[in-house]
């Protein structure tokens, strides 16, 4: 078992307390969006060696069968093919969607032979792979999810009775699913010009006059989002998407083409290894509409709200329909947890204090601590009354 040393992203939508909080340090004024435990090379977690700290692709690059194990190997190759992180929302994230698997492919083949550099601002495609997600909210958590049905978009915007919405929700009620969203999609977005832009304006006094009055609570994420990104088309696009609150414990699964904004809140994420994102909106970052509208699944519907399902040894696992990742949680009583050993894993302690014995070896997590554990098949007790422990690993067979 190797205690991870973590590296905290501080981009300007983060928190400045959650994460500090979590940690047990102070803070420091400073927005700290994300904390990253894996091995992905833009920021790889370190493990203590002989020789001083190494990072954890290092670690399973110098050996990949003895820190993954051969059938994590021979299924998803010699690398760790998650990667965990603590996010903290205090403003919103870009709308965005990811590509299935074969679209990042052909994606980033094409880029590759155009000559496009990997590193350049207008690249839609940074590797070969998909990226799906998923959030598990530690606190109450805000988030935009999927497309609201054309029927529930059009009366959503019709009932802020601002003019420049007509066209949009004259299109959700006369045509198809998938052409009323596509095309309203790619509307909003392109508002830009001054009639556009007053229309955007318009929007944003609405849902900041309606908020208060509204009792479902989800006009004042859109005026939130309005005050944070003030002008961006995005909070158009917002509307067409359902607004969604998770409680501590719950979660959301974003599978390929699912658009998705987190708002505010914090939580644990994992997902595959991929920096594929296509975005709509709330970014000053590129946006290219006629790739993410590639991208994109134009189907309305509630998103599911995963809660954890019962296992084994007191295991709640979220269900989710790909191997690459596993996520699950462990509210630890008077009773030890007893973790399988034949599968990469990391650990990561939310709560309390747990301590973790394994071929001899034991190692203490105090809230915010988190550590790999190796595909070794030693099994790995859990003992710490009152601690949260979460588990992310991959699944195989």
């Amino acid at each position: 078992m190797d205690r991870l040393d973590n590296t905290v992203r501080d981009y300007a939508w983060g928190s400045a307390t959650a994460i500090p909080e979590l940690l047990g340090r102070p803070a420091t004024g400073v927005p700290q969006a994300e904390l990253w435990m894996g091995a992905h090379p833009g920021a790889p977690s370190l493990v203590a060696r002989a020789d001083g700290p190494v990072g954890l692709d290092e670690v399973i690059a110098a050996d990949p069968v003895a820190e993954l194990g051969a059938a994590s190997v021979e299924r998803f190759g010699p690398t760790l093919p998650f990667l965990v992180k603590v996010l903290a929302a205090a403003l919103p994230l870009s709308l965005q969607a990811h590509p299935t698997r074969a679209q990042a492919q052909a994606g980033y083949a094409d880029e590759e032979a155009r000559g496009v550099p990997v590193d350049a601002p207008h690249r839609n495609y940074k590797d070969a792979n998909h990226k799906p997600e998923l959030i598990c909210a530690l606190s109450e958590f805000e988030g935009l999810c999927g497309f609201r049905s054309p029927a529930g978009a059009a009366d959503l915007m019709a009932s802020l009775g601002v003019p420049g919405l007509d066209p949009l929700i004259d299109l959700l009620r006369s045509k198809p699913e998938q052409e009323a969203l596509a095309g309203a999609l790619a509307g909003a977005l392109g508002m830009t010009d001054a009639a556009g832009r007053e229309t955007v304006a318009a929007v944003a006094r609405a849902v900041t006059a309606a908020a208060p009055a509204d009792p479902t609570g989800e006009l004042a994420g859109y005026a939130f989002a309005a005050a944070e990104c003030p002008g961006d088309p995005g909070l158009v696009a917002a509307l067409l998407f359902n607004h969604v609150r998770l409680q501590p414990g719950e979660a959301l699964y974003l599978g390929a083409g699912l658009p998705h904004a987190y708002l505010r809140g914090t939580g644990v994420e994992i997902m595959a290894n991929s920096d594929n994102v296509l975005r709509c909106g709330f970014t000053p970052k590129h946006v290219d509409i006629p790739e993410l509208l590639e991208v994109v699944r134009f189907e309305g519907g509630r998103p599911e709200v995963l809660r954890p399902e019962p296992g084994p040894d007191g295991e709640r696992l979220y269900p989710v329909p790909i191997d690459e990742f596993r996520l699950s949680r462990y509210d630890l009583a008077d009773r030890p947890a007893t973790l399988p050993g034949d599968a990469p894993q990391i650990l990561l302690c939310t709560d309390g204090t747990v301590e973790l014995s394994s071929g001899g070896q034991v190692l203490t997590l105090r809230r915010g601590e988190s550590a790999f554990l190796p595909a070794d098949g030693a099994e790995t007790v859990l003992t710490g009354p009152g601690a949260t422990v979460f588990r992310s690993t991959v699944t195989l067979g």
